[in-house]
């Protein structure tokens, strides 16, 4: 089974002192950072974009997991790879060539991934899974953070590790929303490996000691 990873999402990071947020990270038991990009189209929020991205890269010693959600993602791959991304995930639903995307993705030096939301179904990933380093499964809707957990992504990690074995792959099943330490464990248990934490992290009295105990938990 593949190390589980944490990756704390910035979105919850405190913008006025990013540089220290984002050192705190790379001094933690974190593995990534974990970046949301709204447009207010494709999600109802706006965050940020390619300076602040830039502005992390500075600074960040860990990959960045840059999760667009943005309507037709394919229009800034290369701009999202220049600044900095390591990975990039786009949303099912957000593409209509989504095969060309993920080539454009992997084209642009990044890894590939897919994001569904949490009412599309697991099986429309049956036949692109193999060009995909990662699947991120939402756990709420996207474009806020800080929402409740939705129980039934457990079902939905199960269909979806059955499918990644069932075709002997080692896709990595990123989880994103709610992520605390008391789910952190089932989630494990579900099949998942990579784990996006915002508010439990950034809200809390010690993110870096935080990150240690999700970090223990999931690999335990």
């Amino acid at each position: 089974m593949n190390t589980k990873l944490i990756a704390p999402s910035m979105l919850a990071a405190d913008f006025g002192n990013l540089q220290r947020d984002t050192e705190m990270v790379n001094n933690s038991d974190a593995d990534w950072f974990h970046i949301d990009v709204m447009d207010g189209h494709f999600v109802p929020n706006i965050s940020y974009g390619m300076p602040v991205i830039s502005a992390i890269k500075k600074h960040a010693t860990k990959p960045l997991d840059v999760h667009l959600m943005i309507e037709q993602p394919e229009r800034y791959i290369e701009e999202f790879a220049k600044v900095g991304a390591d990975i990039i995930t786009v949303h099912y639903e957000s593409t209509v060539h989504l095969h060309r995307t993920l080539r454009q993705i992997k084209d642009a030096g990044c890894k590939a991934g897919i994001v569904l939301n949490i009412t599309t179904p697991i099986n429309v990933l049956e036949d692109i899974l193999p060009e995909c380093y990662m699947i991120l499964l939402m756990s709420i809707n996207p474009g806020f953070g800080g929402q409740k957990f939705e129980e039934v992504t457990y079902q939905r990690i199960k269909k979806l590790r059955q499918m990644i074995d069932a075709q002997g792959l080692d896709t990595r099943i990123e989880i994103d929303g709610g992520v605390t330490d008391k789910n952190i464990e089932k989630l494990v248990a579900a099949g998942a490996d990579t784990f996006v934490a915002g508010s439990h992290v950034f809200k809390s009295d010690d993110p870096k000691d935080t990150i240690a105990h999700l970090k223990t938990l999931a690999n335990q």
